[in-house]
């Protein structure tokens, strides 16, 4: 009995040893295979033998551990041929009978391309990846068995679960659209870390609720009802929100990707100002309002200047007249207008911040702007610097896209940029003064309503607030976008604008975001491949709806993904002969955290 366990060993360990034989299309070219060598296995029972004779007791413990190992892997793969399980190790004893005895290992090919080769080794990576993440997802027959009752425990326990956050039995997270195909995974996720779960669903129909499992808190209601919405957001400490329109039609679409995202931000924000004014204080996530023009005694304060870049350098044949103004007028509405014909001229309008007693804007992350003009871009100046000397300040600017009618434009304190290159980097805490600066030169023609034939000196700004926007560590609310690929070509632009839509209400709401782009979505474990993370709109592989959930719990408590939308996908797998140019792509794993290197590298605030 003893003589018998050598080949068993031998031909189990090739099972991790030996390349794969099918890679599920993803392999191409010539593949390698690695050979056993039956001296091996010959030294194996003769040491075998030896230990055996010396302490027999402990072989016997060492046959039975890999009896039932051996057990385990047949309960992971019930389907699977005997020489799969074990590696293919009689084709391997054959092969090495053939070879004389002697080791050898047998390639179809020599490798030249080097881009190939790393590409290649990467791919056998994730297949021996793969099987052990198999193993780690089934530990016995009873786990197996829980498995077959509920195939969502596949993705629960894969290679990427890690199931302890700390905190996390004092969070409470909101999944909207919880039965959806990502939305499901993330509540048992969630679940499997200790958190609390509630799930926004539309139907109270026993067959959506026993999609859930019983310890999440169900709540009956539709994203398009604000009040079923706020009896949802109602104790809860962040949201994700999965949910998506079952059909294309407008109102399908307007009502889930725009109005439901806009509902689900504001019920967010308006109970947690609840909670502050309650407890006597005011929330974290509330902004900060620096200036509101809701009547004609706002507007004091507000200084209008005029300007010119080239002064007494041009003659004055070249100033065709400047004027400008900040009235309210008579429909309730202040109004910064005017129009600049002198050549490299500019007006702006400009007030001392005075900010309520506590408040200074370090704690703020960015502005955010209610306007309504012609469509004119703007620049925006931040000077920094000691209140008694005016001499010594600092300037910032920041350009600001305005559009036909009323916008609400947020403006990161990241994007503003010294006037001078050798000044530091702006520092909102030492913030007196806020200019808002109208240049003529810096307009594109065809951006205002009148088309081409306007003439961009001409200008009109409506004022309706300008307040600050709070910042964080962490991420308030995850909303699961798309990047377009895989939907059909005449649908995709009218989804792509609701989902446009309601991305820009989760931005300009002022709570922490994170926005995931997924490729097209399928239906199998996670963990198994490497993931691209990009911006740009580049991305068109497909990707598992069990690594998008992951991604959605890592974000939640992950510093790096606050105020960040990105694209996610399966690593580009190169046509042969294109192997040059491959993008970065991070591995998940449950050892580390793989979402923080992935997004380090990306843009704040976009």
């Amino acid at each position: 009995m003893t003589a018998m366990a050598a080949p068993h060993c031998a031909s189990t360990s090739s099972a991790f040893l030996g390349l794969p034989q099918g890679n599920g299309g993803r392999r191409q070219g010539n593949s390698c295979r690695f050979v056993a060598n039956a001296r091996l296995a010959t030294v194996s029972a003769t040491l075998d033998k030896e230990t055996a004779a010396a302490k027999p007791r402990k072989s016997r413990n060492r046959r039975s551990r890999k009896a039932t190992k051996s057990e385990s892997t047949a309960l992971l793969a019930p389907d699977e041929p005997a020489e799969a399980k074990i590696g293919g190790a009689p084709e391997a004893e054959e092969v090495a009978k053939g070879a004389g005895g002697r080791g050898m290992v047998a390639l179809d090919d020599v490798i030249v391309n080097p881009v190939g080769l790393g590409r290649r080794s990467r791919q056998v990576f994730d297949e021996v990846w793969r099987k052990f993440s198999r193993l780690g997802q089934m530990s016995s027959a009873s786990s197996a068995a829980v498995a077959e009752q509920d195939p969502a425990v596949l993705f629960r326990g894969g290679p990427m679960c890690e199931f302890t956050v700390p905190g996390a039995q004092d969070t409470t997270v909101l999944v909207v659209g919880a039965t959806s195909r990502i939305g499901r995974i993330v509540v048992r996720k969630l679940m499997l870390r200790g958190y609390n779960v509630k799930a926004l669903v539309r139907r109270n129909d026993s067959e959506v609720i026993d999609m859930l499992p019983r310890s999440v808190d169900v709540v009956v209601g539709d994203v398009g009802d604000p009040s079923s919405v706020q009896a949802a957001v109602s104790g809860c400490n962040k949201v994700i929100y999965c949910a998506t329109a079952r059909s294309t039609i407008t109102g399908d679409l307007n009502r889930v990707d725009n109005q439901g995202v806009r509902n689900v931000t504001k019920a967010f924000q308006d109970y947690y100002n609840q909670l502050a004014q309650s407890r006597a204080g005011k929330s974290s996530k509330s902004k900060l309002t620096i200036a509101k023009f809701k009547s004609a005694k706002s507007l004091k304060g507000w200084e209008v200047r005029q300007g010119s870049y080239f002064q007494d350098i041009y003659p004055s044949r070249f100033d065709g007249g400047t004027d400008a103004s900040f009235e309210y007028s008579e429909s309730g509405q202040a109004v910064f207008s005017g129009f600049v014909f002198t050549r490299g001229g500019y007006v702006e309008m400009s007030k001392r911040l005075s900010l309520p007693l506590g408040s200074t804007l370090d704690r703020y992350d960015g502005l955010l702007l209610s306007v309504g003009g012609n469509g004119r871009s703007y620049v925006i100046i931040l000077e920094t610097g000691p209140l008694a000397d005016t001499s010594q300040s600092k300037k910032y600017f920041a350009r600001m896209n305005t559009k036909v009618g009323f916008c609400r434009v947020r403006v990161p304190f990241s994007a503003f940029r010294p006037v001078n290159p050798q000044d530091p980097p702006l520092d909102p805490f030492l913030v007196h003064t806020l200019t808002i600066r109208f240049e003529p030169k810096k307009q594109r023609p065809g951006d205002s309503s009148e088309g081409a034939a306007s003439d961009p000196r001409n200008f009109e700004l409506k004022m309706e607030f300008i307040k600050a926007l709070p910042s964080g560590q962490e991420t308030d609310i995850v909303l699961v976008s798309c990047t377009g690929s895989g939907i059909e070509a005449n649908r995709r632009e009218q989804v792509l604008k609701a989902k446009k839509a309601g991305e820009d209400a989760l931005r300009r709401s002022g709570l922490g975001y994170t926005i995931v782009r997924p490729g097209p979505l399928q239906e199998e474990p996670g963990g198994q491949r490497a993931l691209i993370f990009d911006q740009g709109s580049r991305i068109s592989q497909g990707i598992s709806c069990a690594d998008v959930a992951d991604i959605c719990v890592k974000a939640l408590h992950d510093s790096t993904a606050r105020n960040k939308s990105f694209d996610v996908s399966y690593e580009h797998v190169s046509e042969q002969g294109n192997e040059l140019y491959e993008l970065v792509a991070h591995l998940p794993d449950k050892a580390n955290n793989y979402l923080s290197p992935a997004l380090s590298v990306l843009e704040k605030n976009t």
